[in-house]
C-alpha cells in the first residue's frame, strides 16, 4: 500500500514538472505590484458560472498602488465598463502572450489622456478601444496604471491574467510567478453519487455525504461505503497561502482505484468559451440549496471541459457485488502541498427506492427544443440549454410564471414572452419582466417589446412576473448646491438611484458642453473630474439627465461657480 501511494505521488509531481517545462517562458513576466505576491483569489478558482481566469492580488485594502507592466509590450485593448473588470488594460507581448490588468482606479498619464480623449469624442464613460500597433508602447516595470476597485470587484485588488496567443487564460504560476505557500489544502466535504441506472450507495439512489476522519499524518480515512453499480465522487476543497487567509481554489486533483489512476483535473489553462461548463462540473443544486460548492471527480454527459488531463471511464467507478475497492483522492496546490483521502468501498447490491418526482410533469430532453404555453406566457427552452434530460415544474398563475427552481443549471438562454394584448398602448412602455426574489422583490430583466409581447432571455430558473415602473430615478447632489463656489473642489459628485427597474443611462452638460461622468454602481456615485478642464467658465449651468431601464428620466439643473481657468 505504501509503495502504491509513493508511486501515485511521484506520478503527480512528475506530470506537473513536465508540463511546466513545455515551452512556457520562465522569468519572462514579473510581479505587476511591489512586494510579494499575496493572493485574494487563485487561477481556476470556482466562481459563479465561471472559472476565475487569473490571480487576484491583494493591494493592502488600498487603491492607487502602482501597477507595473509585467513584461514589455504594446497596449492592444482598453475596456471600461460599470461591471466586469471595470477599468481594464490588455498588453500584448512580443512572445505572443497577453497580460490583463483589471479593476484599475486609473491609467498612467499617457494612457489616461488617450482614453479621456476617446470618451469625450464618444460622449460615453463605458468604452472599448483597440490602439494601433506602436501607438501605446510600454516597457517592463514601467507604471501602467494604478490599482482600484472598479467593476464587479468586491474590494480593492488587482486582477492579473496571462493569456496565450489564442486568448486562453493560463495559470500565471506556470511562468515562474510564486506566492509563499507551505499550507496544505483544506477538505470541507466529500460526497458520493450513484451514477448508473441501478446504482446505490448505502441503500440510497441519491447522493450521500461521506464521513471523514483525519489521521495523524494529515490524510483522511472515509467511512466504509456499501455500493453497487456505477458511482462517482465529488469534493469540496479550498487552498490558503501563507500570507493571507482567503479561501482560494486548488490546483489539481488526481484519483486512483486500487492503485490505478483513473482521473485528473488540473488548473493550467482553459478557454472562455468553455468556462460556463463549470456548472456541469459542480453539484449545482447543492450549491444553490446549501451554498456548498463541490466539484465532481467524474465526467458526465455534455461536459467538454479541457481541464481534465486524465480519465478512465470518465472517472466513474463500476462497483461489483461482493468485491472490495480502495479509492484514493489526492488534492494538491501548485506549491506541491497535498492531502490524501482514502475511501474503502465494499460491493453490495441492495434494494433501493426510486426518487419521488413530486408531481412534476414536464420532461425536457436536453437534445431537443421544448415549448411551453399557458395563459399569457410562452417559454422556449432551446436544444442544449440543459445538460441532461430533466423533469421541470412549469406552471402559471395569472401574471406569475413558475419556471421550476434555480436548482438546475442552464447553459443556453431560455426565451420567455408575455402577451400584452390586454394592456393599453400607453401603459406598455413602463412594463417589464423580472425574476421574483426570495423576499418577493421583482428584479428587472433586460426586457424588449416585440409583436405585442414582453420578451426576455434568461439562464436562471425560478419565478418570473410582470412589473411596472412609473417612478423616475432619484438624483441627489453630494457636494454641490445652487450658487456654490466649487473652485477648491477636484470632483463634482452625485448619488443616483432607481428603486424599480434600475439605472440605464446618464448624461450631463455644463454650459451646453458635454462633461464626462464616472459611474460606480456599488456606491451609486456619479463623479466628474474638474481636471478634465472642460469646465472653464466662472458661471456654470449644469444639466444632468438620468434615465432608468423603462425610459423614466429625471433632470437635475443648477448653477455653480468656479474661478476661471483663463
Amino acid at each position: 500500500m505504501i509503495k502504491s501511494i509513493l508511486s501515485f505521488t511521484l506520478f503527480i509531481v512528475t506530470s506537473t514538472l513536465l508540463f511546466s517545462q513545455q515551452d512556457i517562458p520562465q522569468d519572462y513576466f514579473v510581479n505587476p505590484l511591489d512586494g510579494q505576491l499575496v493572493l485574494a483569489g487563485s487561477f481556476g478558482e470556482l466562481r459563479s458560472n465561471h472559472f476565475h481566469s487569473g490571480l487576484d492580488l491583494k493591494t493592502q485594502r488600498r487603491e492607487g498602488l502602482p501597477v507595473y507592466a509585467s513584461a514589455a509590450g504594446t497596449v492592444t485593448r482598453i475596456k471600461i465598463s460599470h461591471y466586469g473588470y471595470g477599468k481594464a488594460i490588455y498588453v500584448t507581448h512580443p512572445n505572443g502572450y497577453t497580460t490583463v490588468y483589471g479593476h484599475l482606479q486609473k491609467f498612467c498619464d499617457e494612457i489616461e489622456e488617450f482614453v479621456k480623449n476617446a470618451q469625450y469624442k464618444k460622449e460615453s464613460f463605458e468604452i472599448e478601444l483597440f490602439p494601433k500597433k506602436g501607438e501605446l508602447e510600454i516597457g517592463q516595470g514601467e507604471i501602467l496604471a494604478y490599482s482600484g476597485n472598479t467593476g464587479s470587484s468586491g474590494g480593492p485588488h488587482l486582477h492579473f491574467e496571462i493569456r496565450d496567443a489564442n486568448e486562453r487564460p493560463m495559470n500565471p504560476f506556470l511562468f515562474g510567478l510564486t506566492a509563499k505557500d507551505t499550507r496544505k489544502p483544506t477538505i470541507n466535504e466529500l460526497r458520493a453519487y450513484p451514477v448508473g441506472e441501478n446504482a446505490s450507495i448505502n441503500q440510497n439512489a441519491s447522493p450521500v455525504s461521506v464521513r471523514l476522519t483525519q489521521k495523524p499524518d494529515g490524510s483522511y480515512l472515509a467511512e466504509n461505503l456499501n455500493a453497487y453499480g456505477e458511482i462517482g465522487f465529488a469534493i469540496g476543497t479550498i487552498d490558503q497561502q501563507d500570507l493571507a487567509n482567503n479561501k482560494n481554489g486548488i490546483y489539481a486533483i488526481t484519483t486512483a482505484v486500487n492503485g490505478q489512476e483513473n482521473f485528473e483535473v488540473t488548473m493550467d489553462k482553459f478557454s472562455f468559451a468553455e468556462t460556463r461548463y463549470l456548472n456541469r462540473m459542480i453539484d449545482y443544486s447543492l450549491y444553490k440549496d446549501k451554498r456548498k460548492r463541490v466539484q465532481k471527480l467524474f465526467i458526465e454527459k455534455n461536459n467538454p471541459l479541457s481541464i481534465y488531463t486524465k480519465q478512465v471511464d470518465n472517472g466513474v467507478l463500476n462497483i461489483g457485488d461482493s468485491l472490495s475497492y480502495q479509492y484514493q483522492i489526492n488534492v494538491r496546490d501548485y506549491a506541491g502541498n497535498n492531502v490524501i483521502i482514502n475511501v474503502p468501498i465494499t460491493g453490495k447490491k441492495e434494494t433501493i427506492t426510486p426518487a419521488d418526482r413530486k408531481g412534476i410533469e414536464d420532461y425536457v430532453y436536453s437534445d431537443q427544443g421544448y415549448t411551453y404555453n399557458d395563459g399569457k406566457f410562452e417559454v422556449y427552452i432551446p436544444k442544449g440549454a440543459l445538460y441532461e434530460d430533466t423533469f421541470l415544474n412549469l406552471r402559471t398563475e395569472g401574471d406569475k410564471l413558475t419556471l421550476h427552481e434555480d436548482l438546475v443549471p442552464v447553459h443556453k438562454n431560455i426565451a420567455i414572452s408575455y402577451d400584452l394584448s390586454s394592456y393599453n398602448e400607453e401603459d406598455r412602455d413602463k412594463l417589464y419582466l423580472g425574476r421574483i426574489g426570495y423576499k418577493g422583490d421583482v428584479y428587472y430583466s433586460n426586457t424588449r417589446i416585440k409583436d405585442n409581447k414582453l420578451q426576455i432571455s434568461t439562464r436562471i430558473l425560478g419565478d418570473y412576473t410582470i412589473g411596472k415602473d412609473t417612478d423616475s430615478p432619484i438624483v441627489k447632489a453630494v457636494n454641490i448646491t445652487k450658487g456654490k463656489w466649487m473652485s477648491k473642489y477636484r470632483y463634482l459628485k452625485f448619488e443616483i438611484t432607481d428603486l424599480t427597474s434600475g439605472i440605464k443611462g446618464y448624461r450631463a452638460t455644463v454650459n451646453g458642453k458635454y462633461i464626462l461622468l464616472e459611474y460606480d454602481p456599488k456606491t451609486k456615485l456619479l463623479t466628474h473630474d474638474f481636471n478634465d478642464n472642460v469646465v472653464t467658465d466662472t458661471e456654470n449651468n449644469l444639466k444632468l439627465i438620468v434615465t432608468d431601464n423603462v425610459g423614466n428620466n429625471t433632470t437635475f439643473e443648477t448653477t455653480f461657480f468656479r474661478k476661471s481657468a483663463f
